[in-house]
C-alpha cells in the first residue's frame, strides 16, 4: 500500500476548487460567523489514521474558509449535545491548535460510537436541529459501511428533518432557508478493509503491522519448540487481513470466508501441514484464521476447532493466539498517516464541490492503486452489502469478484505461494532446464527478501532453474553463483537486508567483459533479474545498450526496483521505501515526545534518499513537519528564515504544540548542508526556541519489512517469474515458427492479469521494469523510461515526480500559504470495476 500515496493522474478533472484560489479566497474574506460550517466525526469501530484524517480535515477545512467543528462521540454526540448525562458540549469548534501533535495517536481523539438512537428518525431529528443551531450543513463522516449509509440517509431525509424542525419552532424560517441542503464526504475508517471501491481503508496497513509484530514474535518461539500456532484475526464479513497476512508471514494454510474450503477441510489442512514438515523440511506450522471463517457448507471454522484437527490428526504440539482488539491499537503506520491526510483534503475539496453543485450525490473519497477517486457513496455501500449477501448464499466466487481486483490478485499470488513441497531435487537442478539469474545491486533495503523468496519459488514451479549470484555483479565477474532451491528460501519474508549480499558497483564499473565472460558460463540462461536501486536501474541500461557488442546480454533483463529512496523510473513505489518511511515515522514520535516537557525546541532532522526527496517530503506528511527541504524544490537562505518567522509565530501561540520539525534530504543543498540549517535556525530563534539537529543515518535501512514491503516484494517477485515465462514461451515459439518479428505476448489467464500489448522493436523489449503505476502494476520498456531519467542526479525527471503534488498540502497542513490543487479523479463503481488492479504489459522478441 505502503506508505506513499496517489497520483494526479494526466487529463483527470480539475477540482473547481483551487486552494489559494478565487473560491477560498472569498469564503475566507467573510467574516467569521457568516463563514460556512463544517463539522467532522469519527463512527463506529475505531482505528488507527483516524486522527490524521481528522487533523487534516480541521486545518485544510480552517485554511478554506469554513468554521470547522468537532463531533465527539460519533452521531449520539451529534444527539445529545448539551443534553444529560454528560451535560456539556458535544459539538465545538475547532482552531487550528486543536488538533496539534496528534497523527501519531492511535484510536481517534473526539471519541467514537455506535448509536441506536441515531437509526430512528427521532434521533436524526435532534442530530439536525444541533448541527442547524451552529450553522453546520457540511460533514465529513469517518467510519464504516454503517457510519456512510446512516450519513447519506441523513442527507436525504434532511430538507424534511428541517420542515419539521421549523413547524415545531426548533429551528427559524431563516436558518431553514440557509441550510437547506447537507452536504455529505466520506472516509472509510476500518480495519477490516471491507468496503468496496477502495483498495485500502484508513487502519488497515496499521492492523496489519500488528499483526505481523505477532507473528514474527510467534514464529521464533514456535520454531524452538516445533509448534503449531493457529492465529485468529479480525474480519467476521472480509478476509483481508488474513489474506494479506499469510502472504506476509508465509502461512502454510489459511481460511477465508470469501474462500472457504470442502467440509473435509481437516484432512486437507493435516496433509499439507505434514507434508510442510516431512517435504519441506519446516520446524513449524502456521495457520491464519479470519474470525468469519466458514466452510462451503456456511459452517463456521473457528480457531479451537482448527487447533482440535491439528492436534487429533497429527499429534503437534498445537496453540492459539487471538489478537484481538490488539490489531486496532497502537500508532497509525506511515501508510495510513498519510492516507488519513490525503483523504482527509479531497474530502473537504468534495464538500466545496458539492455547495457549488448541489446535485452532486454523498461522495466517498478511495483509493485506487496510486490514484485518488470520488465515488459514489451508496453504489459502494451497495457493492460492499452485495459481498455479504453473495457469502450468505454460497456464491463464493461471486463475492471473491465484488472485492475487487486488488482482493483477487493478493489471493491469486497466495494459491501460487502456498504450494507445501518443493519440486524433486533432481528436477531444480536440471541443466538442461532454461535458467534465470537473480542479481541484486545498489544498497539494502527491507523487502529485497520477500522479492526473491517468492520469484525463485514462482520460477521453479514455472519449470526454470534458478541461480543466485553472491555479491552483486563482483560476485559474478568471479563466478560467485549458487543454485536457489525450494528449501532455502524458506522463511526470507521477514528478513531485512540482503540473503543474497550487494554492492554498489554498477556492471560498467565492474568490467562488461568479465560479466559477459561469466554469463556464458551459465547453462541455458533465459533471463536476468535485477533487484535493487538506481546502480541496478544504470546497470541494466548498460546491460541492454552493450547486447550487440556482446550477444549475452540480448535476454530478457526485468528489474524489480528496491530502494528505500525511491528513485527508480517506472514505478511511483519501490521495495523498501514503506519501511524507511515507518522507521524515520517512528524516530520523529520519539524525538517529538522528547520535547514534551521542554517546549519550545526545533528538531532539524537528515533523511536518506539521495537527490531524491521523497523520503523527506512523505515522512513530513506523516510526522507534521513544518518543513521538507529538499533537491527537487530549490530553497536559498531567504526560504530558511522565512520558516525561522513562521516557527517563531508558531511558538508565541501558547495554545499550540510548542515543537517543531524540519526534515532535510541528504543531498538538499551542497551548500545549505543540515549543519548549516540547524545553525541558522538556533541562531535566529534565539530567545524563542533551542534547536536541535539529528542525522538518522543507516537506521533507515534497518529493521523487518513492512507488510506493505512484504506484500509489494511478494507481488513483484511472483509476477516477475510470470513474464520470464511468457518471454521464454513467445521466444521458444518464434523460433519454432522460424520468425523473427516481436510478439505481444501474455495471456490473462496466466496469471489472472489483464494484459495490454504496447508495439515496440523486439530488441528494445528486451529490457523492462516492474512497478505501480497510475492505476496498477506495469512492466514498462526501457525504452519508454530513459528519455525521463535524470542521469545526473540518478532519479526520474522531476516533472515526472507524482508525490511532489503533495508538497503544497504539507505546507498548509504546517500553516503556511500555499496552492494545493485537488488530485483526485471523479469515477463510477462501474468503471472501477473494469479497471485490473494489476496490469502487466510488454512486447517481447
Amino acid at each position: 500500500m505502503a506508505g506513499s500515496l496517489f497520483v494526479h493522474a494526466s487529463g483527470s478533472r480539475r477540482s473547481s476548487f483551487e486552494v489559494g484560489g478565487c473560491t477560498e479566497t472569498l469564503l475566507r474574506m467573510l467574516p467569521q460567523g457568516e463563514r460556512p460550517a463544517l463539522a467532522v466525526l469519527t463512527s463506529g469501530g475505531d482505528s488507527q489514521g483516524m486522527n490524521p484524517a481528522i487533523r487534516a480535515t480541521v486545518r485544510m477545512g480552517i485554511y478554506c474558509g469554513f468554521r470547522v467543528y468537532l463531533v465527539y462521540e460519533g452521531y449520539e454526540g451529534m444527539i445529545g449535545d448539551g443534553e444529560p448525562p454528560l451535560n456539556r458540549e458535544i459539538i465545538r469548534e475547532a482552531t487550528w491548535a486543536s488538533v496539534s501533535n496528534v497523527t501519531q495517536l492511535g484510536g481517534t481523539i473526539i471519541g467514537s460510537a455506535r448509536s441506536a438512537r441515531f437509526r430512528t428518525r427521532e434521533g436524526r431529528l435532534l442530530a439536525a436541529r444541533n448541527l442547524v443551531r451552529r450553522g453546520i450543513n457540511n460533514l465529513v463522516v469517518i467510519g464504516g459501511d454503517g457510519s456512510l449509509t446512516g450519513a447519506d440517509l441523513f442527507r436525504r431525509e434532511w430538507p424534511a428533518l428541517l420542515e419539521d424542525l421549523h413547524r415545531s419552532g426548533a429551528i427559524t424560517e431563516r436558518q431553514r432557508m440557509d441550510y437547506g441542503l447537507l452536504h455529505i464526504a466520506g472516509m472509510v475508517g476500518s480495519i477490516d478493509n471491507d468496503f468496496c471501491g477502495t483498495d485500502m481503508t484508513i487502519g488497515t496497513d496499521s492492523a496489519l503491522h500488528r499483526i505481523m509484530e505477532a507473528c514474527d514474535a510467534i514464529v521464533t518461539t514456535a520454531q524452538s519448540h516445533q509448534r503449531a500456532f493457529v492465529m485468529e484475526v479480525m474480519g467476521r464479513h472480509c478476509g483481508y487481513l488474513a489474506l494479506v497476512s499469510a502472504l506476509c508471514c508465509e502461512a502454510d494454510f489459511l481460511f477465508i470466508p470469501e474462500e472457504p474450503p470442502a467440509p473435509d477441510w481437516p484432512d486437507v489442512m493435516c496433509n499439507h501441514l505434514s507434508k510442510a514438515r516431512t517435504q519441506g523440511g519446516k520446524r513449524l506450522n502456521i495457520v491464519i484464521v479470519a474470525e468469519g471463517a466458514i466452510d462451503k457448507e456456511g459452517s463456521p471454522i473457528s480457531a479451537a476447532s482448527v487447533r482440535d484437527a491439528i492436534v487429533q490428526r497429527l499429534n503437534y504440539d498445537t496453540r492459539i493466539t487471538v489478537l484481538g482488539h490488539v490489531q486496532r491499537g497502537g500508532a497509525p503506520s506511515a501508510f495510513d498517516r498519510l492516507l488519513g491526510c490525503r483523504m482527509a483534503a479531497e474530502a473537504v475539496l468534495a464538500l466545496v464541490d458539492a455547495r457549488a453543485d448541489p446535485d452532486l450525490p454523498s461522495t466517498v473519497v478511495s483509493l485506487e492503486a496510486n490514484q485518488a477517486v470520488r465515488l459514489n457513496l451508496m453504489d459502494c455501500v451497495q457493492r460492499t452489502k452485495a459481498v455479504n449477501e453473495a457469502i450468505m448464499a454460497k456464491e463464493y466466487a461471486r463475492s471473491v469478484e465484488l472485492r475487487g481486483k486488488s482482493f483477487q490478485n493478493n489471493l491469486i499470488t497466495y494459491r501460487t505461494l502456498k504450494k507445501l513441497h518443493s519440486p524433486a531435487a533432481s528436477l531444480q537442478s536440471r541443466t538442461a532446464s532454461p535458467t534465470l539469474l537473480v542479481v541484486m545491486v545498489g544498497a539494502p533495503a527491507c523487502g529485497a527478501n520477500a522479492c526473491i523468496r517468492s520469484f525463485v519459488r514462482t520460477g521453479i514451479s514455472n519449470g526454470f532453474r534458478v541461480l543466485g549470484v553472491n555479491g552483486s555483479f563482483e560476485g559474478l565477474a568471479r563466478g560467485n553463483i549458487r543454485q536457489l532451491t525450494w528449501e532455502c528460501v524458506t522463511g526470507l519474508t521477514a528478513t531485512g537486508g540482503s540473503f543474497l549480499g550487494t554492492k554498489r558497483a554498477t556492471a560498467a564499473e565492474v568490467g562488461l567483459d568479465k560479466i559477459s565472460d561469466a554469463l556464458a558460463k551459465v547453462g541455458n540462461l533465459s533471463g536476468i533479474l535485477l533487484i535493487g536501486g538506481f546502480e541496478a536501474y544504470t546497470s541494466m541500461v548498460q546491460l541492454h545498450e552493450s547486447r550487440l557488442t556482446y550477444p549475452v546480454f540480448g535476454i530478457p533483463l526485468l528489474l524489480a526496483p528496491c530502494t528505500i529512496s525511491n528513485n527508480v523510473p517506472g514505478t511511483d513505489f519501490s521495495i523498501g521505501a514503506d519501511t524507511a518511511l515507518n522507521e524515520i515515522a517512528q524516530i520523529i514520535d520519539k524525538l517529538k515526545q522528547s520535547a514534551v516537557g521542554t517546549q519550545r525546541r526545533v528538531f532539524v532532522v537528515e533523511t536518506m534518499g539521495g537527490n531524491c526527496g521523497y523520503l523527506a517530503t512523505l515522512a513530513g506528511l506523516a510526522g507534521g513537519a513544518d518543513a521538507a527541504y529538499i533537491t527537487e524544490d530549490k530553497f536559498d537562505l531567504s526560504v530558511l528564515l522565512d520558516d525561522v518567522r513562521h516557527l517563531k509565530k508558531k511558538m508565541a501561540d501558547g495554545s499550540a504544540q510548542q515543537i517543531g520539525l524540519i526534515l532535510r534530504n541528504e543531498n538538499a543543498n551542497e551548500n545549505y548542508s543540515t549543519d548549516f540549517v540547524y545553525r541558522v535556525f538556533k541562531e535566529e530563534g534565539k530567545g524563542v526556541f533551542d534547536c536541535r539537529s539529528n542525522v538518522l543515518g543507516h537506521m533507515q535501512q534497518g529493521g523487518t519489512p513492512s507488510p506493505y514491503d512484504r506484500n509489494l516484494a511478494t507481488k513483484f517477485g511472483v509476477k516477475s517469474a510470470d513474464w520470464f515465462l511468457r518471454a521464454h514461451s513467445a521466444a521458444t515459439a518464434a523460433a519454432t515458427n522460424n520468425s523473427t518479428d516481436g510478439e505481444a505476448v501474455g495471456d490473462a489467464a496466466d496469471c489472472g492479469d489483464d494484459i495490454d500489448s504496447l508495439s515496440v522493436d523486439s530488441h528494445l523489449a528486451r529490457a523492462g521494469i516492474i512497478g505501480i503505476t497510475r492505476r496498477g502494476t506495469a512492466i514498462r520498456p526501457l525504452s519508454e523510461l530513459l528519455p525521463v531519467t535524470d542521469f545526473k542526479l540518478r532519479m526520474p525527471r522531476a516533472d515526472t515526480q507524482w508525490w511532489l503534488r503533495l508538497r503544497p498540502l504539507l505546507r498548509i497542513l504546517a500553516k503556511h500559504e500555499s496552492v494545493y490543487e485537488s488530485d483526485s479523479v471523479p469515477r463510477t463503481l462501474s468503471e472501477q470495476s473494469f479497471v485490473s488492479d494489476d496490469q502487466v504489459w510488454i512486447t517481447l522478441g
